[in-house]
């Protein structure tokens, strides 16, 4: 077997669409920041988002155990060493849990989707990343860690979200700190993609 695909991706690629998400997200914060204010207060309990939110999530993962003779969907799978041997009962556990979650989780369902899903960002991220030479580099992985404390927690404790949603909008200062602060650290990571990472 080859590399994995997530080891084939460039630090630049990785960079180009880190900033892009920071970029676009807090720029839509600074621009448009009493409906951000507002939707980031009602997207906890938003049922339909967590449903599909969910869904990109667990399929994204079902993805990393496929079996490895289904063509283009087992182009994903990954050695997950000592637990191969209970890949079979993943695959069929991950929609099992999809539908319970749906039908049984009717509070903060978005939350624990977003979670699922920023555990799964995180994996090409740290991939891309890994052991490579700019000391620049650091902002991905510091990014993905962050991410991936996040996304732990909005699984396991999502009233988390809520209560970080609840402070962030609390104040028009802190509001606006975090847009900025978000925004300068996509330009600076656009930056080192576009300086020191290509071809890395």
């Amino acid at each position: 077997m080859g590399p994995h695909p997530y080891e084939s991706i460039p630090l630049s690629v990785a960079g180009y669409a880190m900033a892009a998400y920071l970029l676009v997200a807090h720029g839509l914060m600074a621009w448009k920041a009493k409906a951000c204010k507002e939707w980031l207060i009602k997207l906890p309990r938003h049922h339909a988002a967590g449903i599909y939110t969910l869904g990109v999530g667990m399929s994204w993962f079902w993805l990393l155990i496929a079996p490895d003779d289904m063509g283009l969907l087992s182009s994903l799978s990954m050695d997950i060493g000592e637990f191969n041997a209970v890949k079979p009962w993943l695959r069929l556990f991950v929609p099992i849990a999809f539908l319970g979650m749906v039908l049984y989780v009717k509070e903060f369902l978005f939350v624990r989707a977003l979670g699922v899903l920023a555990l799964m960002v995180t994996g090409p991220l740290l991939a891309a990343s890994f052991n490579k030479d700019p000391a620049t580099r650091l902002l991905v992985p510091i990014f993905s860690y962050l991410l991936l404390t996040k996304g732990l927690f909005w699984v396991g404790m999502p009233y988390t979200f809520r209560d970080l949603a609840t402070w962030a909008t609390a104040s028009d200062n802190r509001w606006r700190i975090l847009t900025f602060s978000g925004l300068g650290y996509g330009v600076l990571t656009l930056l080192c993609a576009v300086l020191f990472w290509r071809g890395h």
